[in-house]
């Protein structure tokens, strides 16, 4: 699978709560860790089949802990919850990041008609 959309620069902001990628098309995007999380490609988010999507909560604090070349076309995200099974490809990094605002709308939408909360649940 050859990849539309190349990275000139990836990197971790120094707080590890944002992914800031450059593309060779000069679009820049500064992909928020918990954005990342909740949009985990991954099985455990996504499922293994239609309507097997699962509603990721309570990940406002999140950080990027690793940031791992899978090839040359993704990379692994690591995040601070022991995340590691999704693989970002280039041109999903540039999806999450072109369409941002109709992404992170639906998930808030999502967030509040399941009644969770970004928050993260409080240990005692």
């Amino acid at each position: 699978m050859e990849s539309i959309h190349w990275p000139s620069e990836v990197r971790l902001a120094k707080d590890r709560r944002q992914l800031l990628v450059t593309f060779e098309d000069g679009r820049q995007f500064a992909l928020a860790a918990e954005y990342l999380r909740v949009s985990s490609p991954s099985a455990e988010v996504r499922g293994h089949g239609p309507g097997d999507r699962k509603t990721v909560s309570g990940k406002k604090n999140v950080e990027i802990i690793g940031v791992e070349p899978v090839g040359r076309y993704a990379v692994k995200l690591v995040f601070d919850d022991l995340h590691d099974t999704g693989i970002y490809t280039w041109d999903y990094l540039y999806e999450l990041g072109n369409d941002f605002e109709a992404k992170w709308q639906a998930y808030l939408a999502e967030l509040e008609e399941k009644g969770l909360s970004r928050e993260p649940v409080r240990r005692r």
